[in-house]
């Protein structure tokens, strides 16, 4: 499937990893802090596990709509978790036509790593690729730092103005800077879980 180089974005949270886990697993926060989509709805979970939803990213004048799967794992051996998805869209406007990735949370004393691998077939060829990849990656890191600085405050339900985004001399705006988008050197799916091979769309 791989068209490019896959993403990888690493952010630390100064925060419980009950609390970091709640903001992402939650279908209703989820899209409050995350770019790439608008809103999530849940279809229901299957005997192994897997989550069904339907998602949608709001454009201008069209609205993306699309599916996926995922699929948690809570209590791991290692004190971890992680959470891996797949997605799919027909949708023609779309800039991902289909992926797969993770999330994985690593707790450590002061907080939590929060670290993100995943590809995807390119819904306008591989040429506009090579532009638009390094906007998705800039768009994922933005909006995990939009999450971290959430995550990290005592805001139940917050409000994201558009003049927060553009006030460049806010220091507590998202910047997708403070994220770590350079992958180790094993590459950005070295850490996936074994799951991600049970989370195929079909």
């Amino acid at each position: 499937m791989t068209r490019g180089r896959p993403l990888y974005v690493e952010t630390f949270i100064r925060a419980d990893l009950e609390r970091v886990w709640e903001l992402t697993q939650d279908s209703e926060q989820h899209p409050r802090w995350d770019l790439r989509f608008s809103a999530i709805r849940p279809l229901g979970t299957d005997g192994g596990g897997r989550t069904r939803f339907r998602y949608e990213r709001t454009l201008p004048f069209h609205v993306i709509r699309g599916e996926g799967v995922s699929l948690g794992e809570k209590t791991r051996p290692d004190g971890t978790r992680t959470s891996a998805l797949g997605f799919s869209t027909e949708d023609r406007w779309s800039p991902l036509r289909s992926g797969r990735g993770f999330w994985r949370y690593v707790p450590t004393d002061s907080g939590v790593r929060f670290i993100t691998g995943y590809d995807y077939r390119p819904g306008w060829g591989r040429v506009a690729d090579v532009v638009m990849r390094p906007v998705i990656l800039w768009m994922t890191a933005w909006s995990f730092d939009r999450l971290r600085i959430w995550a990290e405050s005592e805001e139940t339900r917050p409000q994201w103005r558009l003049r927060s985004v553009l006030a460049f001399w806010r220091v507590e705006r998202p910047r997708a800077s403070r994220c770590r988008t350079t992958p180790p050197p094993s590459g950005a799916m070295a850490e996936a879980p074994e799951t991600l091979k049970h989370v195929v769309i079909g």
